[in-house]
């Protein structure tokens, strides 16, 4: 079968497999904070005393709307609402330190939102050092943060990486001025140039770029000027993937119509033409939807067999305890997710009366902790096996639907193995849906996902 007709086949709505179980088939009646609490309990006792944890901090703040974006935000101009905020989560910090039966190592620390950069330099670098006064450095830590090109300083590539900081993320999207217009994201080539210049001159050893296809308005010419401007700029990494059309569930979509996007075969051709340019540029494909030059550490870590995967993404650091601080951020203590609420008053009322701010989450039983290993090392490995029964009995289901994917071309099937095929890496979420178990047992009734591809 054709890359065409795989692509038709293949595109329906998909999770990206951060986590499983995916987030709409977590048991958040059989969740509580209680049990959340010990299962971050348990999890860091387990853990090797040379692993260390992750924290993820949410900053949620921006001053202008995204309208592509499906990130929790809160679009405002008055900057003192950071302050406040920063208060709230060292709080929140604290209660998870209350927790634990010792002082963490902190392996992995990441700056998401929002925008991050819409903090001030100074309380960037204060809320850190408040994080990290509590906790110790990792000897292999790798601290990053999400960064606006427009808004991105000297002080602050310069203070953050004065606290540890080596890698930073660039949200580029599309350089078309037609679709940054669309999109409500304007930001032209020379202040990308600039913001880059500027993090590797100031000691950044690791600097990637997002780009997304299937926006709306983006063409072809418009896709192929974008890549040639980022081969020019050469990040360390790139995220290429697909743009996700959930209007449900973010109002802002709804400034386009589906009739503004590219989809179908046209989408396709947009990625199959964006992946071929990058790999004749120089770069590596990664897991899924990622892509970096060969002296990456990530390309390292999948060559090596360590590349991990969780609600940040891609990374080198596996930490099995990955603590998720401020509005809407999601905890992981392997055993368990928790999702903070969502709205930023909320969060706050409740961390000031003393409570962790969870509002759902799931505890995973036997058969979720099989299924997730198996999913994980096909988004991280292409590959994945099997030595006891118990392990088979559960996967068996998720097997037949394989056999699908193995006439396609997509996998091989080798008694107690699967592997993911040069045609397949291109399917990985489609691969690991046909393990999903809660995904088949629960069919959803109205879209709840992304389309793939």
């Amino acid at each position: 079968m054709n890359t065409k007709t795989l692509a038709e086949k293949y595109t329906v709505p998909a999770p990206r497999y951060t986590s499983y179980p995916t987030v709409p088939y977590w048991e958040n009646d059989a969740f509580s904070a209680a049990a959340w609490k010990e299962s971050v309990v348990n999890s860091f006792i387990a853990m090797d005393s040379t692993e260390g944890i992750s924290v993820y901090i949410h900053l949620p703040f921006c001053e202008s709307l995204c309208t592509y974006c499906g990130c929790n935000t809160r679009i405002t101009r008055n900057h003192g609402v950071e302050e406040p905020y920063m208060q709230t989560l060292w709080k929140e910090w604290e209660m998870y330190l209350a927790l634990l039966p010792s002082r963490p190592q902190i392996r992995e620390l990441h700056l998401g939102g929002g925008t991050p950069t819409f903090f001030s330099p100074g309380n960037l670098a204060k809320l850190v050092k408040g994080i990290l006064d509590r906790a110790d450095i990792h000897p292999a830590a790798e601290f990053s943060f999400e960064a606006h090109p427009g808004n991105t300083t000297h002080a602050h590539l310069d203070q953050l990486h004065a606290l540890g900081f080596k890698r930073l993320s660039f949200g580029i999207q599309d350089f078309d001025p037609l679709v940054q217009l669309t999109i409500n994201r304007v930001q032209s080539y020379e202040e990308v140039e600039l913001a880059t210049n500027d993090a590797r001159a100031a000691g950044y050893t690791s600097i990637n770029y997002d780009l997304i296809y299937g926006l709306p308005m983006q063409t072809m010419a418009g896709l192929t000027e974008t890549i040639a401007a980022v081969l020019k700029l050469r990040p360390d990494r790139i995220a290429f993937y697909s743009y996700a059309h959930v209007p449900w569930v973010k109002p802002g979509q709804r400034s386009y119509t589906e009739k503004d996007l590219p989809e179908g075969e046209f989408k396709h051709q947009l990625y199959e033409a964006g992946r071929e340019l990058l790999k004749a540029g120089g770069y590596l494909e990664i897991g899924m939807d990622h892509f970096t030059l060969p002296t990456d550490s990530l390309f390292e870590a999948e060559a090596k067999g360590t590349l991990h995967r969780n609600f940040m993404g891609y990374t080198e650091q596996y930490s099995r305890l990955m603590i998720g601080l401020g509005v809407s951020a999601i905890s992981d203590s392997w055993t368990g997710f928790a999702q903070n609420v969502k709205k930023v008053e909320e969060y706050t009322a409740l961390v000031n009366s003393g409570e962790l701010p969870v509002f759902k989450g799931h505890l995973l039983n036997a058969e979720d902790l099989i299924v997730r290993q198996h999913i994980l090392n096909i988004m991280c490995k292409g590959e994945t096996s099997w030595t006891s029964y118990s392990e088979f009995s559960v996967l068996a289901e998720g097997m037949e639907r394989m056999r699908v994917l193995e006439a396609d071309g997509l996998v091989v099937l080798d008694g107690n193995s699967v592997r993911v095929t040069t045609a397949g890496k291109r399917f990985l979420r489609n691969i690991c849906m046909a393990l999903d178990l809660r995904l088949w047992r629960k069919a959803p009734a109205t879209q709840l996902f992304s389309i793939s591809g």
